[in-house]
């Protein structure tokens, strides 16, 4: 039996039916998407524009996102999941190092929570990724997790009427605060679901925190160009 059916196999008959309705395929291996919007760091902060360019692995809890942004895109910033090890790198005219995240037990758990989140923008894992691990809250509402060595990392997932992929949330998110990282809720919703290429899919997002008691949206982002190989 090929790999994918045998994921499928194992899946609770509500997450083989939400690939159905996403109309998730087996077979690919990787999303590239490319994407424009808006970002800050804090509630105060002024939005910055950026675009980005980011590739989704379908058969490993792993991404690489590479956006532009500030004047003239004058700064790159790096944000990637790969071999358990997680990147965030900011950089100056794509030379000078202005930010960087080590890659410790909690920026490889905020990662894996990213790729969680982003599983309405990769349908085609749910078949196709057999490291993550599903459960049922109830016919709208389920949970979703995934790790790499003893780190893991947990999304709930909240379905909209028409049983796709709404809104995502975890109360344990890590946040880089200065030098450190701090668990907070974190919470994101997708809309503009159109079929493209085959597959329902969301082409807007945001996501944010909570902070001191309010949420503040700290992303927000367009799809402009999805695409399977």
């Amino acid at each position: 039996m090929p790999a994918a059916d045998l994921i499928a196999s194992a899946l609770p008959d509500e997450i083989r039916a939400l690939a159905v309705r996403l109309r998730a395929r087996s077979g690919p291996s990787t999303v590239r998407l490319t994407q424009h919007g808006t970002m800050r760091e804090r509630p105060k902060s002024r939005p910055m524009r950026f675009s980005a360019i980011e590739t989704i692995d379908l058969r490993r809890s792993e991404f690489e996102w590479r956006a532009s942004t500030g004047p003239f895109g004058c700064i790159t910033v790096n944000d990637a999941l790969k071999d358990a090890q997680a990147t965030l790198e900011v950089r100056l005219f794509g030379c000078i190092r202005i930010a960087a995240a080590k890659s410790q037990p909690a920026a490889v758990k905020g990662e894996i929570m990213r790729y969680l989140a982003e599983l309405a923008w990769a349908p085609d894992a749910i078949l196709s990724n057999n490291a993550l691990i599903w459960t049922v809250i109830d016919d709208r509402s389920f949970r979703v997790s995934a790790g790499h060595d003893n780190t893991r990392g947990t999304v709930d997932l909240r379905l909209d009427d028409n049983g796709r992929i709404d809104s995502i949330s975890a109360e344990d998110r890590p946040r880089q605060e200065g030098g450190r990282f701090v668990e907070r809720h974190w919470h994101g919703r997708f809309f503009d679901y159109r079929l493209h290429q085959g597959r329902w899919l969301p082409f807007a997002g945001e996501v944010g925190w909570v902070l001191d008691g309010a949420l503040f949206t700290a992303w927000r982002g367009e799809i402009t160009s999805w695409a399977v190989s």
